[in-house]
């Protein structure tokens, strides 16, 4: 008898749960809008020829480091691509993503960072889609430039794949995350979504309707780079 009731009672609790993920989920949409609005601000930020020729972008509100064990480095937060079949198109719906592991925690100093990475080219993006990847081994990483421009020739911006940035303490900065790893967060999808779909689904094949929590983060985008400017060729 007492097995039924606690059965029936979670049951009972069940939607309470997944509602409390979802808003979960939807607040962190909307602090990565709120940290690349900061970023843009910033007088020094990510260079704006830079941000044209991003085919997505990825915004991790946060990331925090807990010394459990021997220690865990976690951020989740969103990545948002330009739609069309060679991201040429306007700026699409996030899909949740998670970033772990690395060295990046002794970096932060234990403070909570905000994380944003520049995905460069389509090979890049394509392979964010698929399933987790280290960076600096799965794909080209590397720290930032800052500035308002920088050459479109810098060795830096023509060899990466990934570029990022992270804000500390109030300091912006480029950092390096090589051998942290970044996956789609399936289950943070779920939430948001209702519904089981992959990255891909969500940021290529138009499956989803951009969530209310997204307003910010798409004006934002919108609004800082409406247009690819990478070289035509290199979105064939």
């Amino acid at each position: 008898m007492k097995q039924l009731i606690a059965f029936f009672l979670a049951l009972a609790s069940t939607p309470l749960g997944l509602a409390a993920g979802s808003q979960k989920e939807a607040d962190r949409i909307k602090d990565a809008g709120v940290v690349l609005k900061e970023i843009l601000n910033i007088p020094d930020d990510i260079p704006k020829d830079l941000l044209d020729r991003a085919e997505c972008v990825i915004v991790l509100p946060s990331v925090k480091k807990f010394a459990i064990g021997i220690g865990g480095d976690y951020g989740r937060g969103v990545m948002v691509c330009r739609t069309g079949e060679h991201f040429t198109g306007p700026w699409g719906v996030p899909a949740m993503y998670a970033l772990e592991g690395g060295n990046f925690g002794f970096q932060l100093g234990g403070q909570a960072t905000d994380f944003v990475l520049l995905v460069m080219n389509p090979r890049g993006a394509e392979s964010l889609m698929g399933s987790k990847i280290k960076l600096g081994a799965d794909a080209a990483a590397a720290a930032g430039p800052k500035g308002r421009t920088t050459a479109a020739s810098t060795d830096i911006a023509m060899r990466a794949e990934i570029l990022s940035y992270s804000r500390s303490r109030g300091l912006f900065a480029g950092v390096s995350l090589e051998g942290s790893t970044l996956r789609p967060d399936n289950g943070a999808n779920e939430k948001v979504y209702g519904r089981r779909l992959t990255a891909k689904q969500i940021l290529r094949e138009g499956r989803a309707s951009a969530p209310a929590a997204a307003h910010l983060l798409d004006a934002e985008l919108q609004k800082a780079s409406p247009k690819n400017r990478s070289d035509p060729k290199s979105l064939q």
